[in-house]
Order: C-alpha cells, then structure tokens, then sequence
C-alpha cells in the first residue's frame, strides 16, 4: 500500500515594495512561475501595494484584519525584497510589525535583489533578525539578484538567464518545505510554546 502524498504547503509570497517604478513584480512574477511548476505547494501572493496598512499598528483596522487570516493561514513566507539604503523597505516593516503570533514558528524564505553587487543581502540580514523575534526558521539559501539591471534582456525579459536563478529557488524551496511539513506535525502534536 502505498503512503498517500502530503497535502501541499501553503506559502504566502510577500512582495515587499510598494514603490512607484519597483521591479518587485517582475521578480515576484518569475519566483511564481517557478513555484507553480512544483505539485507540494500552493502560493498566495500578498503585495505590500496593494496592502495598505496603517502607520500606527491598529489591529483592528480594516485592512489589517482582512488581511490576518491570509497571514495566519500561511505555513510558509517566501519574502521578495530589495535593498533601500541597506535595509528593509518600510511598506514591509509595516506589514511585518502589523501581525505578531500569525507569523510565529514558521519557516521564511528569501529572494532579494538590488542595484549593486550586494544584491539585497542586507536586508535579508536585518530580516532574519526581525524574524527570529517571532521564533521564525529563516532558510540558509537564499535567491539573489545582484546587479538586478542586468538581468533583463534586450526585450526587457527577466530574468534573462533562468537557470541559476532557478537551482537556486529549488534549494530554497525544498528547505523552505522540509521545515514547513516538520512544523506541521511537531505542531499537530503539540502546539508551539506549550
């Protein structure tokens, strides 16, 4: 008999900027189509643009409770996110602080980009801190597009060599998963912090 396959893993993708001209939709894009080509998850797209959240944090705003349940119902967060000024961008921060135990115990994964070679690195760096916070498993691989200007082609296709971009985002992916499904059971037996 033959053991049935496990139910896919939901992962809610975080397009992390909301600026006017941002290239987060054509990463998020090509992160998307890779993802969907795999049978073991299902991908929810939450973009910080189209997000607005309030400044002050207010649990109870309307658009932060419409957006809890898509939060708290993810088992895994795949993060796309530049680099401003070495950091994070704010929309994201503000989306991050927005929710607290939704995100708790729970596996994240990267993808980042910037205009110089570091590629978006540093903001990864200050989101695995952010993260641990919530007693999150950040995901060691990480996707990265330094130099992210020459990864479209003459036709402005990204990105325009797919091919390492791809390897990577299957070695993050397959992390991101392992931890996923052995966070669901540890949890069935026992539910986090009891």
């Amino acid at each position: 008999m033959t053991t049935p396959a496990p139910r896919p893993v939901e992962v809610t993708l975080v397009v992390g900027s909301a600026r006017d001209g941002r290239l987060a939709p054509d990463v998020a894009g090509w992160f998307r189509q890779v993802a969907a080509r795999r049978d073991d998850l299902v991908i929810d797209v939450v973009d910080v643009a189209d997000t607005p959240l309030p400044a002050d944090l207010n649990p109870n705003h309307p658009h932060t409770a419409a957006l809890r349940p898509r939060i708290a119902g993810a088992e895994a967060y795949v993060l796309v996110v530049p680099e401003y000024n070495r950091s994070v961008p704010g929309p994201l921060k503000t989306l991050i602080d927005s929710f607290q135990t939704e995100w708790l115990a729970k596996p994240v994964g990267f993808v980042s980009y910037g205009l110089s070679m570091a590629g978006g690195v540093r903001a990864v760096e200050h989101l695995r801190q952010i993260f641990a916070e919530f007693h999150c498993v950040g995901m060691k691989d990480v996707v990265t597009f330094p130099r992210i200007l020459e990864h479209y082609d003459a036709e402005g296709r990204f990105p325009a060599e797919p091919e390492g971009a791809e390897a990577a985002a299957k070695l993050m992916l397959d992390q991101l998963l392992w931890w996923a499904r052995a966070l669901r059971e540890a949890k069935a037996g026992r539910p986090y912090g009891t």
